[in-house]
């Protein structure tokens, strides 16, 4: 029986040490900045860097990827995932620009040099002063911004389209919630009490009546397809479902690959 209590004890105390750290530390297992970002030089001659302000005193940079073809003031405004930065999604840039959509890489605060730390309403605050930037510049079309977010860049925006709905969505690798992830990658722990950082997009889509893309890998290991499935079925809007066969969530495939490129490419063409 001694044995017993003590084996109970024990397993409580990892149990309460697990919880503790989740609450600590949260936000390190959510948001996985990379700094270093190479001169814009050296990555493309035709990329310019940008920066702008937040409302709550940070300078954000980002880089605009203008269009290669005649542009008529459309832009697709990039919001990438929780790792990287802006530097890690030209290639998929550099394939949209070519149906005459100028391209902002926004980085948020936390990431790419940017000063401040990440969380839930930083990143969307991040997100608005990046509309009121564009909005502000000459030859930009207001009515033609698109919002393309990828894994938790969906999330924010889809924040995001709920405040300032844009022309379009594109949502790859969209998950219903930061719980609901949360609740696949750590069945144990009770993690729908603790996230300070909730993410609730399966309640905000379906309030957004725009043209939306959804595109979700198969084998996605990281935000399962019926999540993005679910995101994509609340969508009230003209909608497009696209599933890439056999890709995991970083799978070239999915990231940049050319069923992808296609499918976004063939949106951005029917929209106004």
């Amino acid at each position: 029986m001694r044995r017993v209590v003590t084996g109970v004890a024990v397993a409580a105390a990892v149990a309460g040490a697990a919880v503790v750290m989740l609450w600590t530390a949260q936000r390190k297992l959510i948001y996985f900045p990379t700094q270093a970002v190479p001169p814009v030089g050296l990555v493309s001659e035709t990329i310019e860097e940008v920066s702008f302000p937040t409302r709550d005193g940070l300078t954000l940079s980002a880089w605009m990827v203008p269009a290669s073809a005649g542009s008529d003031g459309g832009v697709v405004v990039m919001f990438h995932g929780n790792g990287g930065n802006r530097a890690d999604r030209v290639p998929i840039a550099e394939r949209i620009v070519a149906t005459g959509y100028s391209v902002l890489l926004v980085d948020y605060r936390g990431y790419g040099g940017n000063p401040g730390s990440p969380s839930e309403a930083g990143l969307l605050e991040d997100a608005r002063a990046a509309i009121v930037y564009l909005s502000s510049l000459p030859g930009v079309d207001s009515d033609r911004l698109v919002y393309f977010g990828e894994s938790l860049g969906a999330a924010v925006a889809i924040a995001l389209a709920g405040e300032l709905p844009p022309a379009g969505l594109i949502l790859r690798s969209p998950f219903t919630s930061l719980p609901d992830v949360a609740a696949v990658h750590y069945p144990y722990l009770p993690t729908r009490l603790l996230l300070r950082d909730r993410y609730p997009s399966i309640d905000r889509i379906a309030a957004i009546d725009v043209p939306t893309l959804v595109i979700a890998g198969s084998r996605d290991t990281i935000i399962p397809i019926a999540q993005s499935r679910a995101i994509f079925d609340a969508a009230p809007g003209p909608k497009h479902f696209v599933e890439i066969a056999d890709a995991d969530h970083n799978d070239a495939t999915l990231t940049v690959g050319t069923e992808v490129t296609t499918e976004v490419a063939r949106f951005l063409t029917t929209l106004p």
